[in-house]
């Protein structure tokens, strides 16, 4: 990979790491389901009106839309909302490669590696470890919104995968057409009219800012860039990179917001992020072992 497409990918992990401190400052001040609704607006508007629809079929433009829109960062949001930490979430979120990993085996009918179940093992011991640390219902409860967010990450992940080989920018920026609208019916629900019209009415620069930070530099920047460097590269030499988010993750929550993390969710983070090391390097470590046997 040359010099400039590795700054490049840096670029993205520190986006996407960033991406949760934004989100965290977001929900302090606006409902986390209507702020999830003007990401996504942000995301699509005016993008569509420079940006050719995707050629892909319709009910996966929308399962996608629906999955990662609505359903997994509604849920994500809504856990940051209620006080799950934005330096773990980002962590907790990477578990997504496990989910796609069953659901590839599922709908792709994909066979996993022993290095593979074996990371995901070792990755969810150390969520089990996060959660009985936060076993009080209170901070339990946004653990499992947060896992919950993970999984339809690797739905939307298959979603993808479904598509093919497309323009993936024009598949973003068209699927963010799709949250809005349940995502503000949900709110007008949930939230009530009262809450979004009090989010509107004392919206903060730094909301505005993180809105747009979310809408035009997390969602299609991040993506973007990251289809750009997928084809351009094998995706075993981009994915890796993917790794360093939540280390962005937890440090800038660290550093920017001076969230702490106890000894046992400083133990269960090891573990998971051993687990996603595993995953990513150890097929190639053990095919390379595999002769010598």
């Amino acid at each position: 990979m040359s010099l400039r497409d590795t700054l490049l990918a840096l670029v993205v992990v520190v986006v996407w790491g960033v991406n949760f401190v934004a989100i965290k400052w977001g929900v302090e001040e606006m409902p986390p389901l209507f702020l999830s609704a003007l990401r996504y607006l942000a995301a699509a508007l005016p993008a569509v009106f420079f940006v050719r629809p995707p050629k892909v079929a319709f009910p996966i433009l929308l399962t996608y839309g629906l999955a990662v829109g609505v359903l997994q960062f509604g849920l994500l949001f809504s856990a940051i909302g209620l006080g799950m930490p934005a330096g773990l979430s980002s962590l907790v979120m990477q578990v997504q490669a496990f989910f796609t990993i069953a659901l590839a085996v599922v709908f792709l009918g994909e066979r996993p590696r022993p290095a593979q179940l074996v990371g995901a093992l070792i990755a969810f011991l150390g969520i089990g470890v996060i959660a009985f640390e936060r076993f009080d219902g209170a901070a339990l409860v946004p653990l499992l919104m947060t896992i919950a967010a993970a999984f339809f990450w690797g739905v939307s992940n298959i979603a993808t995968k479904k598509a093919g080989r497309i323009d993936m920018f024009a598949f973003v920026v068209w699927a963010s057409l799709i949250p809005p609208l349940p995502l503000l019916a949900l709110s007008f629900l949930v939230e009530g009219p009262d809450a979004m019209l009090a989010g509107l009415t004392h919206m903060s620069l730094r909301t505005v800012g993180s809105i747009a930070f979310l809408g035009y530099c997390a969602t299609l920047m991040g993506y973007g860039l990251w289809s750009y460097l997928l084809g351009r590269y094998p995706a075993s030499l981009v994915a890796p990179f993917s790794l360093l988010v939540p280390v962005v993750g937890i440090g800038s929550a660290v550093l920017i917001l001076g969230e702490p993390l106890s000894g046992l969710e400083l133990a269960g983070s090891a573990l998971v992020f051993a687990g996603l090391l595993l995953n990513v390097f150890g097929p190639r470590l053990f095919s390379r072992l595999a002769p010598a046997q």
